[in-house]
């Protein structure tokens, strides 16, 4: 019988190696993530669960404890890492997992793991451990991905025809697509941001926190910034994590001429390549939309990334580990408000 210890990671190379071996995690469980959210100031939990006797990890998880007006919250996004399979090591995780958050006085974790959507999730979630459905989503729960050991010829036999027309125009008019791994260019990225989140009605993010987390990334060459031009103006731009077995869309922006001009099509298509370059089996358009979701703002974006073929992947619904009953209830009622007033 194992002998199951917890402690704090300390390597990176150990801590990619391990996290990397497992094909469904992505980016959200990196040592750079973990970095990223050090640099802003969060208290970050970073944990191994390892056989005493071998010193082998068996499962991991990284989170950072978030600060609301209703009280500290341990937010762990595309994790734990974990054998679902082994119900000890999985209880004596998130034992672990629970002890690390009351240690940090969190009203409660918030996780969303890297599992598909399934009643027999649910159940291990709900019964067996214990959770709660979280009123509100952690990351993205419905993505659109690519398995990009299909040649480019099959996924473009398999993408829409607007898409391929797209292509064959933005080759036609000369659009240039070019990268960069320089945290600096980010000032540009957030500059368009700012123009595209007036366009499509969203809160963009600070140019603090894209250049610390471009940063951290790139730190590890695990980052591009891929821009598309035509005659020397930028059309749009694509910032994409290459991690593990994925390669993650994570942002992407675009200019008023980028609606006149399709370049972000020829970024992905760059993109899918230098993915395969690093040996990358997966390529995640990261979120979309219920196909029947017609009046989500995101409907459009969400369009353009069908178009590619994508399979959606639905993950397992975020859940709660409830550490303070009465504070969580108060919590619990303002995110469900507030979930029904943003329709999400």
């Amino acid at each position: 019988m194992k002998k199951l210890i917890a402690q704090d990671a300390t390597e990176r190379d150990t801590w990619d190696s391990f996290i990397s071996q497992h094909s469904e995690a992505n980016f959200l469980q990196a040592w750079a993530w973990g970095e990223f959210h050090r640099d802003r100031g969060k208290t970050v939990i970073q944990r191994f669960v390892i056989d005493e006797s071998t010193g082998r990890p068996l499962a991991a998880y990284v989170g950072q404890v978030e600060t609301a007006k209703r009280g500290k919250y341990l937010a762990i996004a595309g994790g734990p890492i974990t054998d679902w399979g082994d119900e000890e090591l999985t209880k004596f995780l998130f034992r672990d997992i629970t002890a690390q958050a009351k240690r940090q006085k969190c009203v409660f974790v918030r996780i969303r793991p890297q599992l598909e959507e399934s009643p027999e999730h649910r159940r291990l979630f709900e019964q067996t451990l214990g959770l709660k459905p979280a009123p509100m989503y952690l990351s993205v729960e419905l993505a659109g991905v690519l398995d990009l050991t299909k040649t480019e010829d099959e996924i473009l036999a398999n993408a829409s025809q607007r898409l391929r027309r797209a292509l064959r125009k933005g080759k036609k008019e000369g659009i240039a697509v070019e990268s960069s791994v320089n945290p600096e260019d980010i000032k540009q990225f957030y500059q368009i941001e700012l123009e595209t989140a007036k366009r499509h009605g969203f809160v963009e993010f600070s140019e603090d926190f894209l250049e610390k987390q471009f940063r951290a990334f790139a730190k590890y060459g695990q980052v591009k910034l891929y821009t598309a031009k035509y005659q020397g103006e930028i059309l749009a731009q694509n910032f994409m994590i290459f991690y593990g077995n994925e390669a993650s869309y994570h942002y992407g922006v675009s200019t008023a001429l980028g609606t006149k001009h399709s370049g972000a099509p020829l970024l992905h298509m760059q993109a899918m390549r230098d993915a395969r370059e690093r040996g990358i089996k997966r390529y995640n358009f990261w979120g979309i939309t219920a196909v029947d979701d017609t009046k989500h703002r995101f409907y459009g974006v969400s369009q353009f990334k069908r178009g590619f073929g994508v399979s959606e992947l639905p993950y397992l619904h975020a859940h709660d580990i409830v550490l303070r009953p009465f504070h969580y209830r108060l919590n619990y009622i303002f995110e469900k408000i507030r979930a029904k007033l943003r329709h999400v």
